[in-house]
């Protein structure tokens, strides 16, 4: 039986730990992390490009079992682990982790990106498709009248993604690096689109496999 509360008092704990004033200047190379299914499988990937050309330096993929279910807000717990293992793959750390899912925009503020950042120590970035929680004033994100993501349409008549810092960097910094990764035509910044399709590669080359095993 999976203790809810001690999992979101230890959040708590290490959300004290978080530090979003960081303005990077020396970006050089990007990653993108991301995760898919297959059954009870997690399969996530995560691939390195360089930050001025969005060329791919390296790209890692680590399959393993989900040990819990999924809760909201609690979902590093279920797929934090995964990512972890992948990074750990790489043979050079990349500056800035964008990672699929929220950074501060959180209720207890510490998202997958966050709670990756604390565990990684690197600069983390959260990029969602859907709006977790706060207000939106100007595209700027707001929880009890403090700024803690950005609304960005980044393709024409496309919902807009919401980005919000992981740790290790600005909310100006997060938005910046987020604009410098965009490749038309696609809504996700380059590294995380790249994750996602890579991600998709493997989910498709493993379920022939398994398939074929049946």
């Amino acid at each position: 039986m999976i203790d809810l509360n001690k999992l979101k008092k230890e959040q708590l704990k290490l959300a004290k730990k978080i530090t979003t004033n960081q303005n990077l200047k020396k970006i050089i190379s990007v990653a993108g992390a991301s995760r898919a299914y297959i059954g009870n499988k997690i399969i996530s990937s995560v691939v390195v490009c360089d930050y001025k050309s969005l060329k791919v330096i390296e790209k890692q993929h680590s399959i393993s079992e989900a040990k819990i279910p999924y809760t909201s807000g609690l979902l590093f717990y279920r797929e934090g682990p995964s990512i972890i293992e992948t990074y750990n793959k790489l043979e050079k750390r990349p500056d800035v982790l964008i990672v699929e899912g929220n950074g501060i925009l959180h209720p207890r503020k510490i998202g997958m990106a966050s709670h990756l950042g604390i565990l990684l120590d690197i600069p983390t970035i959260g990029v969602a498709k859907r709006l977790m929680l706060g207000q939106i004033r100007e595209k700027t994100i707001y929880s009890d009248k403090e700024a803690i993501g950005y609304e960005l349409t980044t393709k024409e008549h496309s919902k807009p993604i919401y980005i919000s810092p992981g740790h290790k960097i600005s909310l100006k910094s997060s938005l910046e690096v987020i604009k410098g990764c965009l490749r038309f035509p696609h809504k996700l910044p380059e590294p995380l689109h790249l994750a996602h399709k890579y991600t998709n590669k493997v989910k498709n080359e493993s379920s022939i496999i398994e398939n074929t095993k049946n």
